[in-house]
């Protein structure tokens, strides 16, 4: 065994569990020693597959002490300063200062791809050969390639995303040749994606709650299907065809990005699936077990069982918590949203804030909003968290969760989105930790990717074809009205639509780990990125008085990609810097 295969083997497979509907999948804890033993029974080939799946990226505060990427964005500044995610605008970004781990895990990853489709192929398990369930189990080890294909595909848009053009092994490669591989371009990477989807999406499990006489009698929806595939194809096309990756303006690219989502769109539906009727309960504790709820969700992973760390690093200061609930010390702030993303959410009459006649109120700015602001937003006033007996927060100047005190908001509000508001994280609680959901795919994401395409390709918002017979601005008012906004007004300029839209997708998106790549694959950074602004809020007699505070912030147009890490480059001489790193 070469060198590259003995340290992928010599790994230890925690219990990880996942969901993406209705049930996790579950796998006993072991060690895998070498290949002869992560061969020897169908148990350990299987166990082995958790372990890609849980190279995907998800984003509960993993950057550092809790800070989301929502931070290096404008949708959020992070509570404390000197926080290792202000290296992303302060300067301190750098080849030895990379900002990611993204570029390893990725890796990792790939290489345990290509480990399963290289050397756990045609195995025919011979312990299982007299049990009833032989064909089921084998069904299931057949698909694993599939799984995997899939898996790697998802590396390489992460990595795409990031970097643009890497380097891209395949299975029978020497560590050597590995280390002194240039990289592919941006191109040969989306394109590979896509067609290794194409390949596979009518070859992968279709449907895991529909699985026939192949059924083992109990659910596994935790597990990628032919929906992800389609949905992962469709993002790859979509960030292809954008202005980052798309400096020629192929019309081409909008072409197959429409075409894919159209795919898509008509694969979920005919699966029954479409918006829940509730907007929050798309990351709910239910979005894995309730049909109402599942029926938006098309992929999503389980994180780290049950936990509180998302509410223990966001949930107001000020709150109590016990001691021996978290490793955190302190509850912090955290990600606290900004006033520019509180500014985006419409009137509930769909004007923006801006808008004459729209009916704001900047002495009383939170009331008459689309009711997407309160279930993402905490703002002074409000009930959050929820469980009985929390006080109303006070997020003013001088207040209970308010500054001077350490930790507090530095914006005026504090994160609500993502967060389940019924842990009570007091010591006498017997409610501290719950299942968390990270969305990877769901309908409202994918409505909105259609009505990008669909308006790039077209050229308007209310055009429609033979071939794309649902407008831009039909399937971009779709999360509008689900929240109880009016739909988009017919014939906008192409101007207003897009920026009605960007708003749409900040809002119904924000904090799903969107706005910090979306901005960067528009090429709009530069008016988005430059500044933040926070509220500051006052005691005025019996009200308050909100004051902006606008916060500058570094943005260099070589920040649009990652920098490849100093440590990579110097072990392999042939990858070659991005431009102005």
């Amino acid at each position: 065994m070469d060198m590259k295969h003995k340290s992928i083997l010599l790994l230890a497979v925690a219990l990880l569990t996942f969901a993406a509907c209705q049930k996790q999948m579950n796998y006993a804890e072991y060690n895998i020693y070498d290949k002869d033993y992560i061969t020897q029974t169908f148990a350990n080939v299987g166990g082995f597959m958790p372990q890609i799946y849980n190279v995907l990226e998800y984003d509960f505060g993993n950057y550092s002490s809790g800070a989301m990427l929502a931070s290096a964005s404008d949708e959020s500044e992070y509570s404390l300063r000197g926080n290792a995610i202000e290296d992303f605008y302060n300067g301190g970004w750098s080849p030895s200062n990379p900002k990611s781990t993204t570029w390893t895990n990725m890796y990792k990853g790939i290489a345990n791809c290509n480990l399963v489709l290289s050397e756990m192929q045609g195995l025919t398990f011979d312990e299982l050969v007299l049990n009833k369930d032989y064909p089921q189990q084998m069904y299931r080890y057949k698909n694993y390639q599939y799984e995997a294909r899939l898996m790697r595909a998802f590396f390489y848009f992460y990595l795409v995303r990031q970097y643009g053009g890497v380097p891209m092994p395949t299975p029978e490669m020497s560590i050597d040749e590995i280390n002194s591989m240039s990289r592919s371009t941006s191109d040969e990477v989306f394109s590979f994606i896509i067609s290794e989807c194409t390949d596979i999406q009518d070859k992968i499990i279709k449907d895991y709650t529909d699985l026939g006489d192949m059924s083992l009698g109990t659910a596994e929806t935790g597990r990628a299907d032919q929906l992800t595939v389609l949905a992962l194809k469709a993002q790859a096309a979509l960030y292809w065809a954008s202005p980052l990756f798309n400096p020629n303006k192929d019309k081409e690219r909008w072409h197959n990005a429409a075409k894919y989502y159209k795919e898509l769109v008509a694969a979920c539906e005919a699966r029954g699936k479409g918006l829940t009727a509730k907007y929050d309960d798309t990351w709910s504790t239910l979005n894995y077990t309730t049909p109402d709820i599942v029926k938006e969700i098309v992929f999503a992973r389980r994180v780290n069982g049950t936990n509180n760390n998302a509410e223990s690093y966001n949930y107001p200061v000020g709150i109590e918590k016990a001691a021996s609930v978290t490793s955190v010390d302190n509850i912090i702030g955290a990600n606290c949203p900004t006033q520019n993303l509180v500014d985006a959410y419409d009137m509930l009459n769909g004007m923006g804030i801006n808008e004459a006649g729209s009916g704001y109120d900047e002495n009383d700015p939170y009331k008459g909003r689309d009711p997407r602001l309160a279930l993402t937003v905490a703002t002074n006033g409000s009930q959050w968290p929820t469980y009985s007996g929390a006080p109303k927060l006070q997020t003013y100047v001088g207040g209970t969760n308010g500054q001077p005190l350490v930790g507090a908001t530095t914006t005026g509000y504090y994160l609500r989105k993502l967060l389940h508001g019924s842990i009570d994280l007091r010591s006498n609680s017997r409610y501290q930790v719950d299942y968390h959901s990270y969305v990877l795919f769901r309908m409202g994401g994918i409505y909105l990717d259609y009505a990008e395409a669909v308006f790039r390709y077209l050229g308007s918002a209310d055009a429609t074809s033979g071939e794309f017979p649902v407008s831009a601005a039909e399937l971009a008012s779709k999360t509008r009205v689900r929240a109880g906004i009016p739909a988009f007004e017919s014939d906008m300029s192409n101007d207003k639509f897009w920026e009605k839209y960007k708003n749409e997708r900040m809002v119904e998106l924000a904090f799903e780990n969107h706005r910090f790549w979306d901005v960067r694959r528009w090429k709009e950074a530069d008016k988005y990125f430059k500044n933040i602004v926070e509220m500051q809020i006052t005691q005025d007699g019996d009200g308050f008085k909100y004051t902006r505070n606008t916060v500058s912030r570094q943005w260099d147009d070589k920040m649009y990609l990652f920098p490849i890490p100093q440590a990579e480059i110097m072990k392999n001489p042939n990858l070659t810097q991005n431009p102005g790193w």
